[in-house]
């Protein structure tokens, strides 16, 4: 079973929020409906990144890693593409 690390972007504050699922669209659905307690006043949110994993173990160390760099040069040039 794959694992994703996925990065979403709220239209309504443009803040970004970076999770890992076996589901993302079943999660930002989840998030999108306001049922995530951390995000339901900034719905509604649209996809920015997927990356795909083999392992949940590996999901969840690049979404720590992703975390970290969060506001960072690195955080920017990941959701722009370069």
């Amino acid at each position: 079973m794959a694992y994703y690390v996925y990065i979403l972007r709220s239209k309504k504050d443009n803040k970004y929020y970076i999770g890992s699922t076996s589901d993302v669209h079943a999660r930002l659905n989840f998030h999108n409906a306001g049922l995530q307690r951390s995000t339901k006043s900034r719905v509604p949110f649209e996809l920015v990144l997927i990356e795909e994993w083999d392992t949940k173990e590996e999901a969840l160390k690049r979404e720590k890693q992703i975390k970290n760099w969060k506001g960072g040069e690195a955080f920017r040039k990941l959701i722009e593409g370069k």
